[in-house]
C-alpha cells in the first residue's frame, strides 16, 4: 500500500550524516495545526489538526553543499495528502516555495524525494531553514523517517537521463500491444500441450502462403520482434496443422524449457515477417504428481503466517485456521555462487544455489501447516538489488526500470538471464513443496507479488502505463502458473490487489478493475489459464475500523473502492460469464490480506475493531463467490505505520504483551455455535437490529 510524500517534512531526528548528506531536524517551535510524536527507530508520527498544518525545520548549521539539492525521506500514509509544500527561509523579502500535488497513499514505507536544484544556491546558507506544509485537511496521519538533503544517486541520475527515451519507446510498445490485443486474426493456434519431452501444437491457417510457427521467449516482446530465432514451416491439411517439437532447446546461452515459451503464426513477406495470429502459451502439461484439489473446509485463514514469529502458532488450532498466506522472498534464499552455507540444485542442466539456513527456516513454516493439512498460498516477492543479500542475484532479478521508491521490484523478465534465474527459483520452490510425502511441507497456490495495482510501491517496474505494466506482470503470472502445474495440476496463481477498484488516491497507481479487464483480454487472446484473485478489501481508511461508514463505495461495478461494506460487488463481478475460466468455472477469490484497526488499546477502540470484523464476516458468510479470508495481521506490528490491525497486541506491549484482543474472539467464533453469542452484541454499535440489514443487491450494469 502506498502513501508517499508526506513525511519528508519532519524528520527531526539526526541521521547519521555522511559527507554526501545533510541531516534535517524538526524545530519544536512554530508548529501549526499539527500534533507531533517521536517514536522508536527515529520515526515521527504527525497528525494534522486543521486545514493549514505545518512545521519548521531547524536552521542549517553550515552552508549546504550545492549537490545536496534533493529533499529525501521515507513515509507511511494510508490516506495520502492533497499536496505538500516546501517553503524556503530566508530569501530576502519574499519567501519562495515548492508545491507537490497529490501525495499518494501508501501502506508501506516508501522513499520519496523532491528536486530542489532550482532553489539551492541562493538558498542554503548557514542559518537558512525550511517550512513543511502537510496538505489542507485535518485528521490525517502520516509517519516519516530519514529526512535529509542529499545528492541524486547514480540510479536516480540514470533513470532521469533515460526517462524521455524510455517513455517514447513504451508509447510505441503500448500502441502495438493495443492493436495486437484488439485484432481478430483468422488464423490461430488453438492448443499447446506439453508432455515429458515434447510440445504438441495445433491450430488453423486461413490465409497466407509462407507460414511459419515462431517461438517467443518469455523475455521477448512478440509485437516488437523484427526476426525470430526459431521458425518451423507449417504444413496444413484442410487448413489445420499439428506440430510436434522437442520440449527442451538451447537458446541465448541457456538450455530452456519450452513450457515457458509462447507460439505465434507469422507469414514471410519479402525479407520480413508479418504476425497472422495471437501468440499462445501452454494450455496444459502432464504433471509430475497427481494432487487432488481439496477445498478448505472453512473460509477462515491467516495472512503473513510464519512459525518463526513471536505469536503462538497454537492459534492455528484455536482459531480453526484452514488456509494461510506465507511471504516467500526469492532474493532471501537464492544464491549465485557455491559456499559451505549454500545448497546446490539443478535446473535445466545448470547448477544454482540456495542458502541452507533460509531454506530450513522456510521448511519449518511449511511443515507446520502441512502437519495440520492447512492450505498454503505463497506470496512471491522480489527484493530490489540494494536490499538483496547476494548482490549478483539482486542485479539479475531486479527489473531494469525499477525506481528506488519501490519496496519490492518486478522480476527482471527482459533478459534470458533474468528469466532463467527466476524460473530456476520458481522450479526449486514448486518441486520442493509439491512432493506427495510433504517432506518439506506444501505450497498449494501462488500469489504473484503484492498489490500490483499499487505496483509503484510493492512491485516496481518504473513509470509504466497500465497496459505495459500488465504485459510484464502477465509474464510473471504465466511463468509461475506453468512451472507450478509442472508438479501440481491444481495449483492456482493469484493476482494481488488493494481495495481500490475504479479509483485510486495515488497518481502512480493503477485501477484494479482495469488490470483485471486487461488480464481477461490477455487470457482471451493468448489462451485462458486458471488465474484467481487475491483481493484486500480493507475499510476505506485503514485506521478507521467502522467500515459501515465508508463513503467511497457503491453497489455497482464502477464503485471507487471495494471494502468490507460492498463485498457484494467483487462477488458479483467474478460470477459474470465473461470472467469465468474458459466460460465455465468460477475463478477462486481469496480476501488474502485484510483486517480492522484498533487505533489504541482503549476499550472503545478494541470493541470498534471487533465490530468491524463482525460486520465483515457476516458479509462473507453469504457470499459464495468468495472462497477464503486470510486475516492480516496475526499480531500488531510496530513497523506498520502506527496501525494495530492484529488479532493480538504488540508482543512488547507493556500491559498485556501479545495478548488477544476482542477481534480474536470474533474471528474464532465465525462459523461456530458461538457465532451469534459473540457477534450480536455488536449490532447496536453498528446501528442495526439484524445482520440482514447489511446485505445489498449489486447493480450489474457496467
Amino acid at each position: 500500500m502506498t502513501k508517499y510524500l508526506l513525511f519528508f517534512l519532519f524528520v527531526p531526528f539526526a541521521l547519521f550524516a555522511q559527507s554526501s548528506t545533510t541531516s534535517l531536524n524538526i524545530s519544536e517551535k512554530g508548529m501549526h495545526q499539527l500534533e507531533l510524536r517521536a517514536l522508536e527507530d527515529n520515526v515521527y508520527d504527525i497528525k494534522t489538526l486543521g486545514a493549514d498544518p505545518y512545521l519548521f525545520l531547524k536552521p542549517l548549521s553550515k552552508k549546504l553543499i550545492k549537490e545536496n539539492n534533493q529533499l529525501s525521506f521515507e513515509y507511511f500514509c494510508p490516506t495520502g495528502l492533497d499536496h505538500i509544500g516546501v517553503y524556503f527561509y530566508p530569501l530576502g523579502e519574499q519567501v519562495r516555495n515548492v508545491m507537490v500535488s497529490d501525495i499518494g497513499s501508501t501502506e508501506g514505507w516508501v522513499l520519496f524525494r523532491i528536486d530542489l536544484s532550482e532553489y539551492v544556491g541562493d538558498w542554503g546558507k548557514a542559518g537558512d531553514f525550511l517550512r513543511l506544509d502537510f496538505g489542507s485537511a485535518a485528521a490525517l496521519n502520516i509517519q516519516i523517517k530519514n529526512l535529509e538533503l542529499r545528492k541524486m544517486s547514480s540510479r536516480e541520475l540514470e533513470i532521469e537521463a533515460n526517462k524521455e527515451q524510455k517513455k517514447q519507446q513504451e508509447l510505441v510498445f503500448e500502441k502495438h500491444l493495443n492493436s495486437y490485443l484488439k485484432e481478430d486474426f483468422s488464423s490461430k493456434i488453438s492448443n499447446v500441450l506439453v508432455t515429458k519431452d515434447k510440445v504438441h501444437i495445433s491450430g488453423e491457417v486461413h490465409n497466407g502462403k509462407k507460414i511459419y510457427l515462431a517461438e517467443i521467449g518469455v523475455y521477448e516482446n512478440a509485437t516488437e520482434l523484427k526476426k525470430f530465432q526459431f521458425l518451423e514451416p507449417i504444413k496444413c491439411k484442410n487448413k489445420n496443422f499439428t506440430v510436434d517439437l522437442k520440449r527442451f532447446s538451447s537458446r541465448d546461452g541457456y538450455q530452456q524449457d519450452r513450457l515457458l515459451s509462447k507460439w505465434m503464426l507469422v507469414e514471410k513477406v519479402a525479407s520480413t515477417y508479418k504476425i497472422i495470429s495471437h501468440a499462445r502459451y501452454t494450455d496444459s502439461i502432464v504433471p509430475k504428481y497427481k494432487h487432488a484439489f481439496i477445498k478448505p473446509s472453512t473460509k477462515k485463514g491467516l495472512g503473513g503466517y510464519s512459525i518463526n514469529r513471536k505469536a503462538p502458532y497454537t492459534d492455528l488450532d484455536s482459531l480453526g485456521i484452514t488456509s494461510v498466506t506465507v511471504n516467500v522472498m526469492i532474493n532471501r534464499f537464492l544464491r549465485a555462487e557455491p559456499s559451505p552455507n549454500n545448497m546446490p540444485f539443478e535446473y535445466m542442466g545448470a547448477t544454482y544455489y540456495v542458502d541452507k539456513k533460509e531454506i530450513a527456516r522456510q521448511d519449518k513454516t511449511f511443515l507446520s501447516t502441512a502437519k495440520r493439512n492447512i492450505e498454503v498460498s505463497a506470496i512471491l516477492l522480489v527484493d530490489k538489488a540494494s536490499k538483496s543479500v547476494d548482490k549478483k542475484i539482486g542485479r539479475i532479478l531486479e527489473h531494469p526500470d525499477c525506481d528506488p521508491s519501490g519496496i519490492f521490484t518486478m522480476p527482471n523478465l527482459t533478459t534470458a538471464e533474468g528469466a532463467q534465474y527466476y524460473a530456476a527459483a520458481l522450479d526449486f520452490l514448486a518441486n520442493r513443496y509439491s512432493r506427495p510425502d510433504k517432506k518439506y511441507g506444501r505450497i498449494h497456490h501462488w500469489i504473484i507479488h503484492n498489490e500490483v495495482d499499487a505496483g509503484w510501491v510493492w512491485t516496481n517496474a518504473g513509470e509504466k502505463t497500465d497496459l505495459v505494466f500488465m504485459d510484464i506482470y502477465h509474464k510473471s503470472m504465466r511463468m509461475t502458473h506453468n512451472i507450478a502445474r509442472k508438479y501440481n495440476s491444481n495449483s492456482k496463481v493469484f493476482i494481488s490487489l488493494t481495495h481500490y477498484w475504479n479509483w485510486t488516491s495515488n497518481p502512480k497507481f493503477y485501477l484494479s478493475k482495469t488490470l483485471l479487464e486487461q488480464l481477461l483480454q490477455y487470457s482471451k487472446r493468448e489462451g485462458d489459464f486458471e488465474w484467481a484473485i487475491a483481493h484486500h478489501p480493507y475499510p476505506e481508511s485503514l485506521r478507521e475500523p467502522k467500515t459501515w461508514l465508508d463513503t467511497k463505495v457503491s453497489f455497482d461495478f464502477n464503485s471507487k473502492l471495494i471494502t468490507f461494506k460492498n463485498l457484494e460487488v467483487l462477488d458479483a463481478w467474478v460470477k459474470q460469464p465473461e470472467v469465468l475460466f474458459k466460460g465455465k468455472v468460477k475463478r477462486l477469490v481469496y480476501l488474502s490480506e485484510n483486517g480492522t484497526n484498533s487505533p489504541t488499546y482503549s476499550e472503545k477502540d478494541l470493541n470498534e475493531q471487533a465490530a468491524g470484523m463482525a460486520y465483515a464476516m457476516k458479509k462473507l458468510k453469504f457470499l459464495d463467490g468468495i472462497d477464503g479470508f486470510q486475516y492480516h495481521n496475526w499480531q500488531d506490528n510496530r513497523k506498520e505505520g502506527g496501525l494495530r490491525i492484529g488479532l493480538r497486541r504488540f508482543p512488547d506491549d507493556k500491559e498485556h504483551p501479545g495478548g488477544i484482543k476482542p477481534v480474536w474472539k470474533v474471528y474464532q467464533a465465525f462459523g461456530t455455535e458461538k457465532e451469534s453469542e459473540v457477534y450480536d452484541p455488536y449490532l447496536k454499535m453498528i446501528g442495526i437490529t439484524s445482520w440482514e440489514e447489511i446485505r445489498y443487491e449489486v447493480k450489474q450494469k457496467k
